[in-house]
This record gives structure tokens, C-alpha cells and sequence, in this order.
């Protein structure tokens, strides 16, 4: 393992840290920095929760390491612009145990950006990697279609 002093852009602020380039940013980001939002699932890319953006694109923060966000913008849970996308998570009543929620509005902000319209199928697989143990998919997909609504209209 080496360490090496790193400076990473996360939520629009720089943090220098002391860690092992190829660490998981997931692990930077809760134990180094303190923002705990961002979960730990699976470990392997498969759930979801660790879901961060890298330069407003979705990425997986357990397989993505610290090299690789080196100069790029990394926004967490705690940083992204979804107050709408939040709003209509709890209108529709989306949350049961939470711990996908972190992950599953990352991917949904994600989408929104790039697409204010989406169709249901744009929903379905731009939410297909982020797993719900509670089964909330019908008010994920319901609340997302509904944040695009109102965004479409303001």
C-alpha cells in the first residue's frame, strides 16, 4: 500500500487527504472527509448505495478510487441539487428502511439532468443499477415522473 497526499474536489470544496491512491473513494469520503451519506451496500457495484457523481455522471463510489476522481468534481448526497427530486421522494412516500435512498437520488438527479422528460423505459434503466430491498420501485419511478413534471412546468 502507498500513501500519497491527494486534493480532492468534493461538494465544491477541497479536501487534501493522505491515502492510498487506489482506495475506494467511498471509504475517503466517510472515514477521511466525515460525509457518511454516501452507503456501503454490496461492495462489488451492484446496489446502488454508493452512488456518487464524478463530473455529474453517476459512478459507483466502492469501485471508483481515489485516482480516478483526482481533478474532477465529486458531488455526494450531501452536495447535489435535488431539493425537488427530495421533495417528491417523501410526497410519494418512497422511503421505508432509507438505506438505499442516498443512492437511488443520486441516480435519479443524474437522469434529470440529462434528461428533464424522461420516458418510463429512460427511468427504468437509468435506475436499474440502484437496488431497493423494500421494494419501492412503483413510487421511485412515481416520484422521478412527477419531479420531471413539475420541472417541466416551472
Amino acid at each position: 500500500m502507498t500513501i500519497s497526499t491527494q486534493t480532492l474536489l468534493v461538494n465544491g470544496k477541497n479536501f487534501t487527504i493522505n491515502a492510498d491512491p487506489n482506495m475506494p473513494v467511498l471509504w475517503a469520503l466517510r472515514d477521511i472527509i466525515g460525509l457518511s451519506g454516501t452507503k456501503f451496500g454490496c461492495g462489488s457495484g451492484l446496489c446502488g448505495a454508493c452512488t456518487i457523481h464524478v463530473d455529474g455522471a453517476p459512478m459507483r463510489g466502492c469501485l471508483t478510487s481515489l485516482k480516478q476522481v483526482v481533478g474532477k468534481q465529486v458531488t455526494t448526497i450531501e452536495g447535489v441539487e435535488a431539493a425537488q427530486l427530495r421533495a417528491k421522494w417523501a410526497e410519494y412516500n418512497v422511503p421505508q428502511c432509507g438505506y438505499c435512498q442516498a443512492g437511488q437520488i443520486m441516480s435519479a438527479a443524474a437522469l434529470l439532468a440529462t434528461t428533464p422528460t424522461p420516458t418510463d423505459g429512460q427511468i427504468d434503466e437509468a435506475m436499474a443499477g440502484n437496488i431497493c430491498r423494500c421494494g419501492t420501485y412503483p413510487r421511485i419511478k412515481a416520484a422521478i415522473k412527477a419531479a420531471a413534471t413539475e420541472n417541466a412546468e416551472a
